[in-house]
């Protein structure tokens, strides 16, 4: 949980570099809190007509801001540029191209981001 709430707390911190971990522990999390609110809204009977419930739509904006300072952080760390987030506006092949940034390693050392996360930690 502890990488989830560091995400949180940099939630509109778009520059510098997120590690592996750190992306994938909040992705991690973000599923399963996404699930439990979804089971909830079911029992409580709040689901809209899409299907989506109150407070998962609640929860997803909360959320979306950190979400997307996590994934330009986790580019940076591989020396790319968060433009390679427009990527996802080309379905599935966008999608697992991103997906193969995120799973790599991250530069060692300095690059033009900022300092390796995994030295400061």
């Amino acid at each position: 949980m502890d990488w989830y709430f560091k995400a949180l707390r940099n939630y509109v911190g778009f520059r510098g570099r997120a590690r592996r971990k750190e992306y994938w522990m909040f992705f991690l999390v973000n599923i399963i809190l996404t699930f439990v609110l979804t089971v909830l809204d079911k029992l409580l009977g709040w689901e809209r007509t899409g299907g989506e419930g109150v407070l998962t739509t609640i929860y997803g904006l909360l959320v979306l801001l950190p979400t997307w300072a996590v994934q330009f952080r986790r580019l940076h760390d591989t020396d790319r540029s968060a433009w390679w987030l427009l990527l996802t506006l080309i379905p599935i092949i966008g999608w697992l191209i991103l997906l193969a940034f995120y799973c790599q390693k991250g530069n060692e050392g300095e690059n033009r981001f900022g300092p390796d996360p995994k030295r400061e930690s």
